[in-house]
This record gives C-alpha cells, sequence and structure tokens, in this order.
C-alpha cells in the first residue's frame, strides 16, 4: 500500500539526506554502481553545505528504463537519515512521497515532513552492527530491498571502497546492509519495484561526472600543465588531473593564489605546455590581470570557471549562472576570446577539447563556463557516445628569421617557443612589435591592436552553432545555455507543444552567426537562465538587437527543475509571467 502511486512507473526517483559524517555519497555511489550494473539508467544530483564540518547533504538519484538526465522536484522515496531534513527538500514532499527514517532520532518530525513515513531502526541495527556510522549502508540494503536488486554487487562496491581497511570493515558493512535488506524485502513482500523495469541488453558500465567529463576532456584536448588554487566548485578537476597526472603526462600545480595559476599557465604556454586553469569567480576576478596579460602576450591558455552564487564569497557551494558578462570583459584592453558552456557531460568532453584546440588556433585564452550543479551531477554512458577531436599540431622549429607577432592577414601569427628552433621568441606585457620589442608608437599601436582583433573574425566563423529541438516551424522559441540544456529539454518533452522549440547554446561567445535568424522567426522568445539580470538576454540583444519577450530566472542557489520550468513555461505562454 506504501508504493501504490509507484505502480507503472519506469522512472523513479530518490533521495538522501542526512548530517555530513553519515556517509550519503558512500550511499550514492553504491547504488550508482549497482544500478548500472543491473542495466538500467541513473542520474545523480549532490547537494552540501557550505561547512568545514557539520551540515546536512542531500543527493538525489533517478532511477529510469531510459536515458535521464536532469533534475526533477519528485521525491519518490526519501531516506532521512538524521533529523534537521532542510526546508528545500520538505518543500519537494508530496502525499505521494514515501519517507524512510528511524523515529527515535527524528522524533516529532517523522510526523512532520508529510508523506507516509515508514520507520527503520536504522540506529539500533548500526549499534548492533558497530556503530551509527553504519546506518547508511543499512539504509542503503533496505533500499536494496525494496528495489528488488541483489547484495552481491554491494560486496564488491565495499570491498573496493574499504579495500586499505580491515576485512572486518567490510564485513560489518555487509552486515548492516544484509540487516537492512530482510526488512526491505519484505516490506514490497519481495516484489521489487524495479522488477517492471527494461534493462538494457549491452549494459554501460560508464559513470561520469560533470567534473570527470572536464577532466578526461583536458587530456584529450592535449592538457599537459594545470594549475589552480582549491576553490569549490571547480576544485574537482584540480584533483582529477593531479590523480592521472603521472600516467598521462600532465604537470599539475596546487599554488598559492589564483595570481600565481594564471601567471604559471602562461608561462607554461610560452614554453609549449598545454595550459588549464580551473577556479571559480572570486578566483577568476582575481586572475583577470592575468588573462589580459595572457591577450597581449597571445598566450594559449584554458580556464575552467565553474560558477556559484556571489558577489563575493556569496554561497560557497551553491549554482548560479551569473559569471557569463563577467567572463566576457574580464580584464582590462580588448582581446579577442572564445567562451563555451557545455550542457551535457557528452558536450564537455569535447567542447574542453575545442576549447584547447580553439585556444591554439588563436593563441587566446578560452574560458569554458560550468557550475556547481553540472559539476556535481552524474549519470551513466556508453564510451561509445565520447567524441575525440583531432590531436594539437606539433609545434614547428622555428627558423633564423621567425617573427612571434608576424602581422598576418587573419591575425594568427606562427607559434614558437623557446630553444626549439633558430629563432629568438620575444614576448612583453606592453604593446610590442613583431617580434616582441617594446616601442611607444602610435601607428605600431593601432597596427598590432587590428592584428589581434582580426583573430575573431575566424573565431566567428568557426563558433559552434546552438541546437534547435524541436519543430523547425515554431511559434515560441526557448532559449537556454550550459547546464540548463537538459533539465529544459525534458520539460518542453513534457509539455508536448507542437508551436514550441528549444535553443541552446554551448558556446555563448562569440555567438554564431544564425541567432538572428533563429530569434526573428519566432513571435515569442524566452530565455531560462540561472541568473538575476537575464544576461545571456542582454549579450544577445547587444549582438543581434533582438530583445528577447521575457525571461525565466532562477538565482536562489538552487538549479531548476523539470517540474519548475515546465510551470514557469506555462505560465509564461499563457501571458501570467513576464521578464523576470
Amino acid at each position: 500500500m506504501h508504493f501504490s502511486s509507484l505502480e507503472g512507473r519506469t522512472d523513479l526517483s530518490c533521495v538522501f539526506c542526512g548530517a555530513a559524517g553519515l556517509g550519503i555519497q558512500t550511499v550514492e555511489d553504491l547504488l550508482a554502481r549497482v544500478i548500472v550494473n543491473e542495466g538500467l539508467y541513473v542520474f545523480g544530483s549532490r547537494e552540501y553545505m557550505s561547512r568545514v564540518r557539520g551540515g546536512s547533504n542531500s543527493t538525489e538519484i533517478r532511477i529510469s528504463s531510459s536515458p535521464v538526465d536532469a533534475l526533477v522536484d519528485r521525491i519518490d522515496l526519501l531516506f532521512a537519515l538524521s533529523a534537521g531534513v532542510r526546508e528545500n527538500i520538505r518543500e519537494r514532499i508530496t502525499p505521494d512521497t514515501v519517507i524512510f527514517g528511524d523515529r527515535d532520532e527524528l522524533k516529532e518530525e517523522a510526523d512532520e515532513l508529510g508523506g507516509t513515513f515508514v520507520n527503520i531502526p536504522l540506529q539500533d541495527i548500526a549499534k548492533e552492527v558497530g556503530g551509527k556510522i553504519y546506518s547508511n549502508s543499512v539504509a542503503a540494503g533496505f533500499l536494496f530491498g525494496i528495489l528488488g536488486l541483489g547484495l552481491d554487487g554491494a560486496r564488491e562496491f565495499f570491498e573496493q571502497r574499504f579495500a586499505d581497511k580491515k576485512p572486518e570493515v567490510v564485513e560489518k558493512n555487509m552486515k548492516a546492509a544484509r540487516t537492512g535488506f530482510d526488512q526491505g524485502e519484505a516490506l514490497v513482500e519481495k516484489k521489487g519495484l524495479l522488477d517492471g523495469y527494461t534493462r538494457l541488453k549491452e549494459k554501460e558500465s560508464m559513470i561520469l561526472s560533470g567534473t570527470d567529463a572536464v577532466g578526461l576532456g583536458a587530456l584529450a584536448g592535449g592538457c599537459t600543465f594545470a594549475a589552480a588554487y582549491p576553490m569549490s566548485p571547480s576544485t574537482g578537476v584540480l584533483t582529477f588531473l593531479a590523480s592521472h597526472a603521472e600516467e598521462c603526462g600532465v604537470a599539475v600545480e596546487q599554488v598559492e593564489d589564483e595570481l600565481a595559476a594564471i601567471n604559471m599557465a602562461v608561462g607554461a604556454a610560452y614554453a609549449g605546455g598545454r595550459s588549464m586553469v580551473t577556479t571559480s569567480g572570486g578566483g577568476f576576478a582575481l586572475m583577470t590581470e592575468g588573462v589580459s596579460l595572457a591577450g597581449v602576450v597571445e598566450s594559449p591558455v584554458v580556464i575552467h570557471l565553474a560558477q556559484r552564487p556571489g558577489p563575493a564569497t556569496g554561497m560557497a557551494t551553491r549554482t548560479e549562472q551569473g559569471d557569463l558578462l563577467h567572463a566576457l570583459f574580464s580584464s582590462h584592453g580588448e582581446f579577442p576570446k572564445a567562451i563555451y558552456a557545455p550542457g551535457t557531460l557528452e558536450s564537455a568532453f569535447k567542447i574542453t577539447q575545442k576549447a584547447f584546440a580553439t585556444a591554439w588556433s588563436y593563441h587566446t585564452p578560452v574560458i569554458i563556463l560550468t557550475d556547481q550543479y553540472f559539476v556535481n551531477s552524474f549519470r551513466n554512458l556508453s564510451p561509445e557516445t565520447f567524441e575525440f577531436l583531432p590531436e594539437l599540431p606539433e609545434i614547428e622549429k622555428t627558423g633564423p628569421n621567425y617573427r612571434r607577432y608576424e602581422d598576418t592577414p587573419d591575425g594568427v601569427s606562427p607559434y614558437g617557443i623557446p630553444g626549439w628552433g633558430e629563432g629568438i621568441v620575444g614576448g612583453d606585457s606592453h604593446e610590442h612589435d613583431e617580434e616582441g620589442h617594446v616601442y611607444e608608437d602610435f601607428h605600431l599601436r593601432t597596427r598590432m591592436q587590428d592584428k589581434r582583433m582580426r583573430k575573431l573574425e575566424g573565431m566567428k566563423r568557426e563558433a559552434l552553432p546552438p541546437t534547435l529541438i524541436g519543430p523547425e516551424k515554431y511559434e515560441t522559441l526557448v532559449i537556454c545555455w550550459g547546464s540548463t540544456l537538459p533539465i529544459v529539454r525534458e520539460a518542453l518533452k513534457n509539455l508536448g507543444r507542437a508551436d514550441t522549440a528549444l535553443l541552446a547554446y554551448e558556446q555563448v561567445w562569440p555567438l554564431h552567426s544564425s541567432t538572428e535568424e533563429y530569434l526573428r522567426k519566432a513571435s515569442r522568445t524566452v530565455m531560462v537562465e540561472g541568473n538575476s539580470t537575464a544576461q545571456f538576454a542582454r549579450l544577445i540583444r547587444c549582438e543581434t538587437g533582438v530583445a528577447l519577450s521575457g525571461s525565466v530566472l532562477k538565482y536562489s542557489g538552487l538549479q531548476f527543475s523539470v517540474e519548475e520550468v515546465e510551470k514557469r513555461l506555462t505560465e509564461f505562454l499563457s501571458g501570467k509571467e513576464g521578464s523576470r
């Protein structure tokens, strides 16, 4: 009777929440791995508080018979591992939500949450095994029982996760999971909730996060040097590259501050390294002088900017799309740059490679915009979905008459590095001539600035086109960029409107030349983006002269959900929501 609302469903949303230290990520990793091994699709999104110790964390896991890659509000199963369920979780609970928790731990909160509460004596079982720390394994086992999954995958997972621990740790976790499993299986009378789900014949074993996708894309793009000062939510890319540095031939430096990171990256590129830095908004603000240095010395540097809410420290572990204009107009002076904003894990892998290719084709800084939601989300994918771009060409030796800043028709000068060939490779932060010598010459200044800016024309021709999803003949055009793509795509699919299409951007600068044509074909246009001032809508108007009909914005620190986008687009289409 607890699960009548889930009958006939092929998409299940499970949320785990509890105090930091209870091992929610362990449950998440375990469940995701077993689900994938069962031949199903999984999508997960992590949420955590900005605290050194304490606080409450949560994770959402969607289990489906078909591919899923978007956040939903709906909670089918909620596991409350400790008291103090956060308000943003409570707001998502409905009468159909089944809540599992320990009444002795939750006390009166168990009856205040709403939904249908099912008591699990987590604490008593965990204490019998060895302590409160095992409550997460009890909950995992219980979930496996009600879903109809065996425990073989759990043992394999525990053996890998605790390989450096004593064998008894694995056995205690398995005992906790087995006890929880027996209770869960009894609750559903051995009729698992996933029994009717269609399985893949060929299982997709790869589980990838946004962090992994950017890191792997950097390696595939030829990255040989990475520097960063740790800053949420970008730190994962640094640790990913560091963990693969030796096997992949990457020099990775955790530096004293962001100024050091960008200047080391510029220096490494001057010496021939394929350079990357990873940071967040506040760190990027510190880097802007170094980005400008890269502009004048024409240094190919890739910058991964994982956005979070500002101003200043803002909300260090939350998400937002508030740094688009910050990235575009960063640094003093004028010089060309490209800005990418991947919307899916597959495209993040390809786009990160593209960022390296663009940086090295045009000798200029290139920025990859992600956000906390994107880097901390994960799903299973087939390795065949990943596209490898051609490897970057080798740097040629310089000749005796080499000039680093040769004035060429397309603005791209031949790239040389010191000691590789006969030529002298100059470089200076001041305005300089073709050889890199500093002169205060007004005609020279004009000529060199024109040379640098000519590169932007080539970058425009090679800009990634936006993706049109839906009917080619549309009345309403919904526009989005970056991480909102899968969410808006699923919302529009659910709405099922034959007169509405989605235009999704994964390169936000320079804009593709097709932008204005797409906009002018629509009777109504609406932007969906995660900031308070509709930054991308403003940029589009600046470049095309087309003002959008309205904007659906969110800037609470949380990502849009599919249901929220559905509701607000419905309001917009009915005239109830304007530009805000």
